[in-house]
């Protein structure tokens, strides 16, 4: 039996090299990427030197939550934002593998149909967000959201300038 995969392992490490090297350009403070496919396995992951152990589980969740709801998980946030009480029953239901901060971006083919999600942490938000976004356009692919935050490069961690 030969299984015709709608998200290949080429374009899943194309994905997590380009994002890497996105976060690199822009300063970013180490990054963890996490591929999955539609059926939400995963294809590709790598961390960056120096990226803390809770990445990992973050960039999935951010991912992963994308994918189950069919939206990224910046709308997640947006959607959700005045409705705790369903952040955590979603939390609880996803085994805690939901994360409703952006940084979740799903990837869709040519035709539209969601093929895969890839989620980063590592940074803020914002700025995982564009790498994943910058990312999924580099390999030919669509995204959504389809734009990047206008205001990604502002984003801090803290009030002090690094």
């Amino acid at each position: 039996m030969k299984l015709k995969p709608t998200l290949t392992l080429q374009q899943g490490e194309e994905i997590v090299d380009t994002a890497l090297r996105e976060g690199r350009k822009a300063g970013l403070l180490p990054l963890t990427v996490v591929v999955l496919d539609a059926g939400g396995k995963i294809i590709a992951v790598k961390s960056e030197d120096g990226s803390g152990i809770l990445r990992f589980d973050i960039a999935l969740g951010k991912a992963w939550g994308a994918l189950g709801m069919g939206i990224s998980s910046r709308l997640i946030r947006d959607r959700l934002a005045q409705r705790p009480a369903f952040q955590n029953a979603l939390a609880a239901a996803s085994d805690g593998r939901f994360m409703p901060v952006p940084g979740g971006v799903l990837i869709e083919d040519g035709e539209g149909h969601t093929i895969g999600a890839v989620g980063i942490s590592g940074d803020t938000s914002e700025k995982d967000e564009y790498c994943a976004i910058t990312a999924v356009h580099a390999a030919g692919l669509a995204s959504e959201p389809a734009d990047i935050d206008p205001n990604w490069q502002s984003s801090s961690l803290s009030d002090s300038p690094r």
